[in-house]
């Protein structure tokens, strides 16, 4: 996980990124400190927590993971943290002016579903204008989409049998892109030079395409045993990554070319190429010893 502080009106909110998830882990501290302004918001989120809970039974914490932040002394503390969505829950809870601002904050570093969750449309619309603002070709865009589809059909079945969101998820994905590509999620993406991108946002048509396959071929082949757990899922994802890994291999063999690359769409890569070319030869060299 890589700690990676932002703000909000002057003040400072700490933020983790977990790559393994690919999820953003906000203090909520420190967004009950920017929205209150009290004097010791640690002890207002104690409090806030206790009412809520008497008031509606709810327990706002449930959705929260600790996770160890620097402090003002520099020292590492166990931290109340909270996804964007879980954030935006809070806020409700909270009289204050600062309410609608720091949700239009949260829209602005992309993390605003509410509008998505009731129209989900919205959510289309505005990755394709992102897309296209990035300079992205139609052609791609569709490939993409397409593909996000494939994967939202896959984690689905995922949910509805005994696999859960987040930790179990990364890993049944990292199984099928390895099987199919040959290298782990995070090994392609230091070939790309990416940190906390999403790395099918830097992926070439053909890197698309074959990761939709792989995500199309484990759930056909998880629906036809009705694969349940993460045993029989894990098993799924192998064999349906090994099926795109052999039309990967058979289209390289014909052209010459590998589909997985370290090209990504990052505003300027020739920084890093040195790095990439680093990358990919020890990569190489691990998997021959």
């Amino acid at each position: 996980m890589k700690i990676l502080p932002t703000e909000f009106d002057g003040q400072s909110i700490r933020r983790v990124y977990d790559e393994a998830t690919e999820t953003w882990w906000f203090s909520v501290i420190d967004v009950v400190q920017v929205l209150t302004d009290s004097e010791n918001a640690r002890d207002y989120w104690f409090k806030m927590k206790i009412r809520v809970k008497l008031e509606d039974g709810a327990e706002l914490s449930t959705n929260c993971r600790q996770l160890k932040l620097p402090a003002a002394d520099g020292k590492k503390r166990e931290t109340d943290c909270a996804t964007a969505e879980t954030l935006l829950r809070l806020v409700q809870s909270i009289p204050s002016p600062k309410a609608e601002p720091i949700k239009l904050w949260l829209a602005k570093v992309g993390y605003e579903r509410m509008q998505e969750m009731s129209d989900p449309a919205l959510s289309l619309d505005r990755a394709r204008q992102t897309w296209q603002q990035h300079g992205r070709s139609d052609k791609w865009i569709q490939q993409r989409m397409t593909g996000q589809e494939t994967r939202n059909k896959l984690t689905d079945y995922w949910s509805e049998h005994d696999i859960k969101a987040g930790t179990e998820f990364a890993i049944l994905t990292n199984i099928i892109h390895q099987e199919w590509s040959g290298v782990t999620v995070a090994e392609h993406k230091d070939m790309k030079g990416l940190q906390s991108h999403n790395l099918r946002d830097h992926m070439s048509e053909a890197e698309l395409i074959f990761t939709a396959l792989a995500e199309l071929s484990t759930r056909q082949i998880a629906e036809s045993v009705d694969a349940t757990g993460m045993d029989e899922n894990k098993s799924a994802a192998k064999t349906g990554g090994s099926i795109a890994a052999q039309a990967r291999n058979q289209l390289e063999s014909q052209t010459g070319q590998s589909v997985v690359t370290g090209t990504n769409y990052l505003p300027s890569t020739a920084p890093q190429a040195a790095k990439v070319v680093k990358v990919v030869k020890a990569i190489k060299a691990t998997k021959k010893a």
